[in-house]
């Protein structure tokens, strides 16, 4: 289920893309299809010069020799990525841009964070990339033969609610580049967000944005954060010939505890949350 609608929350253009998987046998066309779905997702959108596409590995992709899996593995790899994601960026700002492309959402916490960067550490970037290609998590959702896509904001792609308000931060409208129409550059995003962890409010997004700063705030002699949760698309409890499709808004105002109860409960009711901003 999309989180509110897709349009308004900037996401629209992943919502109305359906998943590219290669079929063997599917012939060029559909081959270039898939090609072009791998770079799209791996490299952010960017742009990609002819001198920067991986030839060798599009060729043994195109007569079997690779998998899709393999091809986005290879991509990933690239002087191409690591020029643009890796090189001169911090650690968290690596690691956080490899789950958007490589896992198509947002870290779910901080440990998650920390046990990627200690691959990173360890054994360098190629490591790093082998733990989510070779994970469990990306074998059960892409398999071999489906390209990576953006998940993270569908509710049901996640279960914890901070991973799932954070790939608002990573993820916003057809950018040219992970990096563009987003002030953070090569700075992390996520860093003390995912080690607090904080949900950040889900609302419209501009032409550019950044992290948000700091946490929300508290209303007083609170003990949690409180955030305001705007539920639309509920139908009206009153059924007849004039009110049967009538649609309602609701707000509700819930601790951060309650934040991943409300969404389901609101879901489970038939409605859609539109935003999430702190009180």
């Amino acid at each position: 289920m999309v989180f509110g609608p897709a349009s308004r929350l900037g996401v629209s253009l992943f919502d109305e893309t359906c998943p590219v998987e290669w079929v063997t046998g599917s012939g060029v066309e559909a081959a270039e299809t898939v090609i072009k779905a791998v770079y799209r997702q791996v490299l952010g959108n960017a742009y990609v010069m002819e001198s920067e596409r991986q030839l060798v590995a599009e060729s043994q992709f195109k007569v079997g020799e690779l998998s899709v899996r393999e091809f986005v593995r290879a991509l990933a790899k690239s002087a191409a990525y690591k020029s643009r994601f890796v090189e001169n960026a911090p650690h968290y700002r690596v690691t956080e841009l490899n789950f958007r492309h490589l896992l198509g959402r947002a870290p779910n916490s901080y440990a998650e964070m920390k046990e990627k960067s200690a691959i990173l550490d360890a054994g360098g970037i190629d490591d790093e990339i082998d733990s989510y290609l070779d994970s469990d998590e990306y074998q059960s959702v892409f398999g071999e033969n489906i390209v990576p896509y953006i998940r993270g904001y569908k509710t049901e792609a996640l279960s914890h609610m901070v991973g799932f308000t954070h790939t608002f931060q990573l993820v916003r409208g057809a950018s040219t580049s992970s990096f563009k129409s987003d002030l953070s550059g090569k700075a992390p995003k996520l860093n003390s967000l995912v080690i607090n962890g904080i949900a950040t409010p889900v609302v419209e997004p501009g032409i550019t944005f950044s992290a948000p700063a700091g946490t929300s705030r508290q209303r007083q002699g609170a003990t949690e954060k409180m955030y305001r949760v705007e539920a639309t698309s509920y139908r009206a409890n009153v059924v007849n010939s004039i009110s049967r499709f009538r649609r309602s808004n609701q707000v509700f105002i819930v601790p951060f505890s309650q934040l991943s109860a409300t969404y389901q409960r609101v879901h489970r009711d038939g409605g859609k949350i539109a935003s999430i901003t702190p009180v």
